[in-house]
């Protein structure tokens, strides 16, 4: 079996306010079509992902990474069809989600995943609890069996040739993909939904979809402590910038201490070792080398592991050079290295009141660290 995904995220949302559609507005420092994406994106299982847009979206989509981008039509029908069409002819089934189902749990997608491999269709729902009324003028004129009542969820499962035979069979209006589904003749298993499975509709649900992502949430820190003596020279780089100075750093690389921190921030978040545990210095082919090798290497290694960097904080320990004419240039080469927005990146200075080695300008010391969050 291999599975693609289209998430649906042409919609424009307007019960929910805001200055653009609800997907595009940040949600616990995120917008809400990347936590979405990302529940896809980081399964193995999953082949491909196709995200539907408007076209006036492709701005903000542009920041998604590992997702194929499409626009979608003039109703959320014709939006699913242009995404399943999109998708790699070899994938054999399709799982269709809401954009706005940011934090849907792992084991929903599990259920369904694992329901396709006899069915070919599957869909996840909550049965109904509450008493339901009947009503009429504002007064209740009767009461319903809730006894067959289900709340239906996504991701919907499908076979995907079925589906988009379906879809484009269907005259429209349907509202979702199970109804789609069913018009044609297919049957589809209910499986386990679950209500941290929230879709955002008003703007109180983003208040209650933060709380559901901030509970998921695997959120690591970690430090990185450096240090690099002077010696002959008239540069230092620092955190990928050079910077003029009369003296130059001594190590096995470019000793660049601030990346060199910030690298083992990162690592230490990982709980993997450090920069000479994956570079020793003992292995010339690392003598000289540019820093930001091994920066991208515990970003690359972060990623793998299903991590995203919240954010970085490093400060540099000297009396010279002055650090203060370069840090900006210093947080925008590290958030280029990192792929992070530079708000993200703080890049910042102090002395030790001419204390220890850096204060008797022996060399500079750095401190850095790193917080990962993973869904």
């Amino acid at each position: 079996m291999r599975v693609g995904a289209v998430i649906v995220a042409a919609g424009r949302g307007k019960r929910a306010g805001g200055d653009v559609p609800k997907q595009w507005q940040f949600l616990a420092g995120k917008r809400v079509a990347n936590w979405t994406c990302a529940r896809f994106t980081e399964r193995h299982d999953i082949a491909e992902i196709v995200l539907v847009i408007h076209p006036d979206d492709r701005a903000f989509a542009s920041e998604i990474k590992d997702v194929r981008i499409v626009h979608g039509g003039e109703t959320r029908d014709q939006s699913v069809l242009k995404g399943l069409e999109a998708l790699n002819g070899e994938n054999t089934h399709v799982l269709i989600h809401d954009v706005a189902r940011c934090s849907v749990p792992s084991h929903v997608i599990d259920s369904v995943l694992s329901a396709l491999r006899h069915a070919k269709g599957a869909a996840p729902a909550l049965p109904v609890t509450d008493a339901l009324w009947t009503g009429q003028a504002g007064l209740v004129s009767g009461t319903q069996d809730r006894s067959a009542l289900f709340r239906a969820q996504t991701p919907q499962g499908f076979a995907l040739s079925e589906i988009i035979a379906a879809h484009r069979a269907h005259t429209g209006g349907a509202a979702d993909d199970v109804e789609v589904a069913r018009a044609a003749g297919l049957d589809v298993v209910i499986t386990e939904g679950d209500e941290a499975n929230l879709k955002i509709t008003t703007p109180s649900d983003f208040a209650r979809a933060e709380a559901l992502l901030e509970q998921s949430m695997d959120i690591r820190v970690g430090n990185g402590f450096d240090v690099h003596a002077f010696e002959e020279g008239d540069h230092v780089i620092l955190c990928g910038v050079r910077v003029a100075h009369d003296k130059s750093l001594k190590g096995h690389s470019d000793a660049d201490v601030g990346m060199h921190a910030v690298t083992d921030a990162i690592y230490g978040a990982l709980a993997d070792g450090d920069i000479g545990q994956h570079f020793p210095p003992s292995d010339p082919q690392w003598k000289g080398a540019a820093s930001e090798i091994f920066l991208r290497h515990a970003v690359n290694l972060a990623q793998e592991r299903g991590f995203s960097i919240s954010n970085v904080d490093c400060t540099l320990i000297c009396e010279q050079p002055k650090i203060g004419p370069h840090a900006a240039s210093m947080k925008n080469e590290m958030s280029r290295l990192m792929n992070l927005d530079a708000s993200r990146v703080s890049i910042k200075a102090t002395t030790s009141e001419r204390l220890g080695f850096t204060g008797r300008e022996e060399g500079i010391a750095a401190l850095a660290t790193a917080t990962l969050v993973k869904l």
